[in-house]
């Protein structure tokens, strides 16, 4: 008897000692841009360094960026905010909207578009699309003095993550790390850039390859004479883009991070600090040289090393901080490959599905003057403006029509069909494709169409003169990818049911003993492998 009641006292004491656990002193988020679910189960066998040590420790491998529209900047949008797309406005890298003050209607998702003289590809940087706030506005609205650093490939990545209120925010813009106009360049990011700029100057041998990747090195043939497959990131000095495409280029923002943690003595302070990286790789090599080659195979190593170079150099800090890493959203590998691969099939999307092409013969039929429709191939269509309202329904009717009965596409709903859909409920890979397009709507910016193709049709025309593969699908291998939580002295486990991104936000605001103090989509995952609970 006595034996049962300190097993009971012990029971009922472990949540008190979970919710009681002091906050870390420094919470460390790392987004790995295209890191899908299905890339980590690959190499997770293979990982010894980095990933190693956030393999120990509380491990979703099915996260879900649950939204349909998976981008770059709906991801980032939801890490931090525990907010999904159609709550943080943040439904694609760029939308149409028809009331900006400018001929270009198109707007990036980085942009302010109302500053005189900018287009969606040549703008200022502003989180001002990002309608919600962020961990760390959470974070300095509990404690003023907590410091948010946000460092990264990409600005969407940097500004998605880091929200409206960063102290240190940088982004690396052609062979230099830039941020805000107004923002003083701190000397660690003159030396990030003096380091760009020799490693630039440096021509680079091909990387060995490992035993394992090399039966992933086969030369697929994606016409043009263009072949993919076989790289080793050899490149010749001062070659940019072959630099943004290798690892050099995640191992300068890791480089910089680590200057700010130690520069700034981030979590040395009496105030908990964050600090944001997102490492832009994996996705630039997915998008240009496919998701299953020898490139990846070398980019996975490369990037596990960066970790644990990383996480050994906060180590020497003495500093007590937690981990989280994730991705933004997942890939599809390119068609010619996945064909051969298993027959699992694939094709390119049809010229003729692109709003442009499609609009000009709609046009043509009903006697109107083009453009009448705008977008892509899939995902959001816009009638145009000056249409009148007999014209812009005949020629959404039309399009339904004739997307609808095209073999590569899966289904078309009208903006009022996504908007009357009621929230989902449940786990998030039990959501119909109406529910995923639901959360990535936003209706001041969302298309007048939402059309979904098929699975595994790749919505890129010509491999020769651009990317080979992409995302952008409410499609598993897309909306899966891992979440891993770290921290010196937690119980590790393995969570393999579905929970979402926008869960990460909520459990660090647990663990950081902070209020969350807006409405959002996310809830607290319990990181306590035993009785206790972490989120109470």
């Amino acid at each position: 008897m006595k034996q049962l009641l300190a097993v009971a006292l012990a029971l009922t004491a472990a949540p008190a000692l979970a919710q009681t656990a002091p906050p870390p002193k420094l919470v460390v988020v790392v987004s790995v841009d295209q890191f899908s679910a299905d890339l980590f189960a690959e190499y997770r066998g293979q990982f010894r360094e980095g990933f190693a040590r956030l393999l120990s420790g509380g491990v979703f491998p099915s996260g879900y960026q649950s939204h349909g529209a998976t981008e770059t900047c709906p991801g980032h949008s939801t890490i931090l905010t525990g907010a999904r797309p159609a709550r943080t406005g943040i439904i694609g890298n760029d939308w149409m909207d028809f009331s900006v003050p400018r001929e270009d209607k198109t707007v990036n998702c980085s942009e302010d578009p109302t500053v005189p003289g900018s287009t969606s590809k040549s703008y200022t940087v502003s989180p001002k699309n990002l309608k919600v706030s962020t961990l760390g506005e959470w974070m300095k609205l509990a404690d003023p003095a907590s410091r948010v650093v946000s460092v990264a490939g990409k600005d969407r990545a940097a500004l998605m993550m880091g929200g409206h209120k960063t102290d240190e925010l940088w982004w690396i813009s052609g062979k230099t790390f830039t941020s805000f106009a107004d923002r003083a360049m701190p000397e660690m990011v003159a030396k990030a850039n003096r380091s760009i700029e020799t490693r630039l100057a440096t021509a680079r041998e091909p990387m060995e390859l490992p035993a394992f990747c090399q039966a992933r090195s086969r030369a697929i043939s994606v016409g043009g004479g263009k072949t993919v497959g076989t790289w080793r990131f050899d490149r010749a000095a001062g070659d940019l883009t072959a630099f943004r495409l290798s690892p050099e280029y995640d191992e300068a923002v890791f480089d910089l991070a680590t200057d700010f943690a130690t520069g700034m003595k981030l979590g040395q302070g009496a105030s908990t600090d964050l600090l944001i990286v997102g490492a832009s790789v994996t996705d630039y090599i997915g998008h240009q040289l496919g998701t299953r080659g020898s490139e990846m195979c070398l980019q996975m190593m490369a990037l596990d090393h960066s970790l644990g170079q990383f996480f050994a150099a906060l180590d020497k800090t003495g500093v007590d901080y937690s981990v989280v890493l994730t991705a933004d959203h997942g890939g599809l590998d390119l068609p010619e490959r996945t064909s051969e691969d298993g027959s699992a099939g694939g094709e390119r999307v049809d010229r003729a599905l692109n709003a442009g092409v499609m609009g000009k013969e709609i046009a043509a039929k009903l006697g109107l003057t083009a453009p009448v429709l705008h977008g892509g191939s899939f995902g959001d269509i816009y009638a145009d403006p000056k249409l009148t309202l007999a014209q812009r329904k005949a020629v959404l009717a039309e399009a339904t029509a004739r997307y609808t009965a095209h073999p590569q596409i899966r289904a078309v709903y009208t903006k009022e069909q996504v908007a009357a859909t009621p929230k989902p409920k449940g786990p998030p890979d039990t959501w119909s494709l109406l529910e995923e397009l639901s959360q990535s709507y936003y209706s001041a910016t969302s298309g007048d169409l939402l059309v979904v193709l098929q699975p595994r049709v790749t919505p890129l025309v010509d491999p020769v003169k651009g990317a080979v593969a992409t995302h952008t699908s409410g499609w598993a291998y897309n909306r899966r990818v891992p979440i891993l939580f770290w921290r010196k002295g937690m119980t590790g486990f393995e969570q393999p049911l579905s929970v979402e991104t926008v869960d990460i936000a909520p459990t660090l605001a647990a663990m950081l003993h902070i209020p969350v103090p807006v409405e959002i989509d996310g809830k607290c995952l319990d990181l306590d492998s035993g009785p206790g609970d972490s989120c109470k």
